[in-house]
């Protein structure tokens, strides 16, 4: 059944690695019959500072944040595609998350616990690139970026599930690895996960 699918890519470079394998998802599941909606950071005008201390005020959105809110409001599947760089996201991404993962947006803080997810219906995939070797993130740092991204923004939002596809390292690969990771990527969009 076809899904409605947004990708973002949140690479701030024209080429990259994470630019490759969001054009690649784009394609493959646009020829799987689904329907895509596709962004590039670089390409977005913005101010990634939220500027404020609390929610109380709140900054207006910019055009180009209202877009990408309407696509993560309309899809179905949402795909973001990203470096780690010193441990996290490039800043610009984490401007864009901070700017529209708000209250009322993304999650409803009102009443007792935890605050209501409010993008619930929606499943994501997060495909990651670092330079760091996966033994190293994993076993010595316990993946700190992974649990950002799955639990602490998109799961907390209700996109579930998260799943998370880290290909490291990534500044020098072998020859022909990348296009081995970007048959991995296509073959995750044929089936829309």
């Amino acid at each position: 059944m076809p899904k409605r699918i947004f990708v973002l890519n949140g690479h701030p470079a024209e080429k990259s690695q994470s630019h490759q394998f969001a054009t690649a998802y784009a394609q493959s599941a646009e020829a799987q019959g689904h329907e895509l909606r596709a962004v590039h950071i670089r390409d977005l005008e913005f101010d990634p500072d939220y500027g404020f201390a609390g929610y109380s005020q709140q900054k207006p959105l910019e055009p180009d944040l209202e877009r990408v809110l309407e696509n993560i409001r309309w899809c179905e599947h949402l795909v973001l595609t990203t470096p780690m760089w010193w441990g996290g996201l490039p800043a610009k991404l984490k401007g864009l998350i901070d700017r529209v993962f708000l209250p009322g947006t993304a999650f409803d803080p009102r009443g007792a616990g935890l605050p209501k997810p409010l993008l619930t219906g929606r499943s994501a995939r997060v495909i990651m690139t670092s330079d760091s070797p996966w033994w190293y993130f994993r076993f010595w740092l316990h993946r700190p970026l992974y649990w950002q991204l799955k639990r602490q923004i998109l799961e907390f939002s209700g996109l579930k599930p998260a799943k998370i596809t880290h290909f490291a390292p990534s500044s020098h690969p072998k020859a022909g690895q990348v296009d081995k990771r970007i048959n991995a990527v296509c073959k995750l969009a044929e089936r829309a996960i």
